[in-house]
């Protein structure tokens, strides 16, 4: 048996399932913290476990380049490498490669790059990129795909789409089927509908485990990317889990997750913390101001993660105005919290068929200003 998921309940197009892996179990709506390199940046694996993470994403560009695919598998694959033991996706590497820009070349076979940390050539292939997925023992790998740029012409966004879809073929034929393992594949067609369709409609055909939304967030604004969820979402299959790639912040969640997407992943939660930002029920908090000084508060009053449960706002600031690491791990840690909070949050209210009074008190909380909290 292959990776599968099954639908629990719908309220409107908003959907509650359960993700069935050979690492574990998945309920959805899912936000995957990004550990890119093997680590979820400036946290241990026990502490994403405790945010109440069940899935993970690694990256095939960074793993294959540092340590490699090959030593990864020598040392237990992945899920040993970094001591989690649950569910991971990893993404195919296109979308890094593609952002390299003048170290690569791309032609109908793969792609010829770079390296950014040595310069080495290296060759990523649809055939290759499913390998080192593989090698590294993903619970769900990524069709290698190109990720359109923003803005693009149709016919720039069709050419691209048009050998992601070609490579989306070989993928599948590359893919060695496992128990509780599957492959995803990734529609493009940058924003434009009858491209979007027209990739769908290939995908579906060629037929996967789950389907992936890619190119969005690369600059086309929220509205446009719920536009075209809105019309790219009914095109794939309802017995299917679906993935919105790279997205997003608290509100691009909520919004996605009203029009049927089940899958997220981000490195927003991480980078902000170590940017000193934190999301919490009343908005964002910037640490680093000088009104937190003395602040004896904790940062969120209803949170249970370690930074509001055993320190002040003041002490958070007074880290990060000293450079001190445990500041960044300190919000790191609250964000991922507070990301997994949300998303069990959405998951009782469509279990519970009030999902639409959920997401307006969460849009009345998320309005107010977080740097001016004081108490009602």
């Amino acid at each position: 048996m292959t990776l599968n998921w099954t639908q629990q309940t719908t309220d409107g197009r908003a959907r509650a399932g359960l993700l069935r892996t050979a690492h574990g179990e998945v309920p959805t709506p899912v936000f995957m913290p990004v550990g890119t390199a093997g680590t979820v940046k400036a946290m241990t694996a026990d502490a994403v476990r405790e945010t109440g993470a069940r899935m993970v994403l690694g990256n095939t560009y960074h793993l294959m380049l540092r340590p490699g695919a090959e030593r990864v598998e020598r040392l237990g694959g992945l899920h040993r490498f970094m001591d989690w033991h649950g569910p991971i996706l990893t993404d195919s590497g296109g979308f890094q490669v593609m952002s390299l820009s003048g170290l690569r070349k791309m032609d109908e076979d793969g792609v010829t790059f770079q390296s950014h940390v040595d310069g080495s050539k290296h060759r990523l292939t649809p055939e290759r990129s499913v390998e080192i997925q593989r090698l590294l023992g993903a619970d769900v790998t990524m069709c290698f795909d190109e990720c359109t740029a923003f803005p693009a012409t149709h016919e720039e966004a069709a050419k691209s789409m048009r050998i992601s879809m070609r490579w989306a073929g070989r993928c599948r034929d590359s893919f060695t089927a496992r128990e509780g393992h599957g492959l995803f594949g990734i529609v493009q067609g940058s924003t434009y509908e009858d491209l979007r369709a027209e990739s769908a409609a290939a995908l579906t055909g060629i037929g996967f485990e789950g389907y992936a939304i890619g190119g969005l967030a690369v600059g086309e604004g929220q509205q446009a990317m719920f536009d075209t969820l809105d019309f790219t979402v009914p095109m794939l299959p309802q017995t299917h889990p679906r993935y919105l790639m790279g997205v997003g912040k608290p509100a691009d969640l909520l919004g996605a997750v009203r029009r049927g997407v089940d899958m997220f992943d981000c490195v927003i939660p991480t980078r902000s913390g170590r940017m000193g930002r934190a999301y919490t029920s009343r908005g964002q908090l910037n640490l680093r101001n000088a009104r937190h000084t003395e602040d004896a508060r904790p940062l969120d009053a209803g949170c249970t993660c370690p930074a509001c449960r055993n320190h002040s706002r003041a002490y958070l600031h007074h880290l990060l105005k000293c450079d001190e690491m445990l500041g960044p791990v300190l919000l790191s840690w609250h964000n991922v919290h507070y990301y997994q909070a949300l998303m069990a949050r959405m998951r009782d209210a469509i279990l519970a068929g009030r999902f639409e009074d959920e997401a307006a008190a969460l849009e009345t909380d998320w309005a107010k200003d977080g740097e001016d909290d004081r108490e009602d």
